[in-house]
């Protein structure tokens, strides 16, 4: 596991490569497998992504607890009738974000990258941003490895977990991964990249997790559709080389002391924030009745 993003830019510049390619270097040597089989390996999650992305799209899919459920058809059907404030592409991608959400909240199969709750953020802008240049499948498949070298960095010096550090910590770190993964997609230096993952997780420093319910949908879903624009613009404002003025590694090292800060009630605990609002308070009534 890479110990910062010093470290692994250090490694892009001895061998002149991507982080991508760091990444499936030390996977290979860890794992003991060939780059061609972690790279099946991949193929076989990106798939599992594309399904989840679109399948709450086609259909209007509802959550088991039915709080949920139809959004993505809704931003997608809005989307075709052309005039929207985002524009097509962002709209693409946040009812691909709200897709995986809902497939996660009806049990079916998601990729948790980095974790259910914010199952729907690395998959919407990778494929979304990969159709603007028309990135072929090996592409994506390196922007994935690009998104997990910065998942494993979090992971080593914070944490991915919203009961540990908040929301910040899942949708932060999803948001970072794939801002990371679109401006190497994009041709962007591997600094520029953690600049990018920097804003992004900047951008949702704080953030509680406050599960109505305490089930992964309400305000889980419609956060997952913000973190993928986060993670577009950030990956934007890298590649017009923007700079992080805090570095990625203290950026990390931030987010993980505001988690620790943070009350109990305000990890996943549902005690707090909005799952203590008196509509969250009727609904989780409600859904212990049944």
């Amino acid at each position: 596991m890479f110990k910062s993003a010093v470290d692994v830019i250090e490694l892009t510049e001895k061998y002149s490569c991507r982080i991508c390619d760091i990444v499936l270097m030390k996977e290979s040597k860890i794992s003991e497998k060939s780059k061609d089989e972690i790279r099946n390996k991949v193929k076989y999650t990106l798939e599992v992504m594309k399904q989840s992305a679109e399948s709450g799209i086609d259909v209007p899919i509802k959550s088991v607890s039915g709080i949920i459920g139809g959004n993505a058809k809704k931003i997608e059907d809005y989307r075709k009738k052309g005039s929207t404030v985002c524009g097509d592409i962002i709209n693409k991608a946040i009812a691909r974000a709200l897709s995986c959400s809902e497939v996660n909240a009806a049990m079916g199969k998601i990729v948790a990258c980095p974790t259910a709750g914010s199952c729907g953020i690395v998959p919407a802008a990778i494929i979304t941003s990969g159709e603007i240049i028309n990135a072929d499948e090996e592409t994506l498949i390196d922007a994935l490895l690009t998104a997990s070298g910065v998942g494993q960095i979090i992971a080593k010096n914070a944490t991915l977990s919203g009961a540990e550090g908040g929301c910040q910590a899942e949708c932060g770190s999803a948001s970072a991964m794939a801002a990371a993964a679109i401006v190497e997609m994009f041709g962007g230096t591997p600094k520029m990249a953690f600049n990018a993952a920097a804003i992004a997780l900047k951008n949702i420093l704080g953030l509680v997790c406050d599960p109505v319910a305490g089930l992964v949908e309400v305000p889980c879903s419609k956060r997952n559709a913000m973190g993928v624009v986060n993670a577009m613009s950030s990956a934007d404002m890298a590649l017009a080389e923007i700079e992080s003025v805090i570095p990625f590694d203290e950026v990390v090292s931030a987010m993980y002391k505001v988690g620790k800060m943070l009350p109990s009630e305000l990890r996943e605990t549902a005690l707090g924030g909005l799952a203590a609002t008196p509509t969250a308070i009727k609904i989780a009534k409600e859904i212990n009745k049944v």
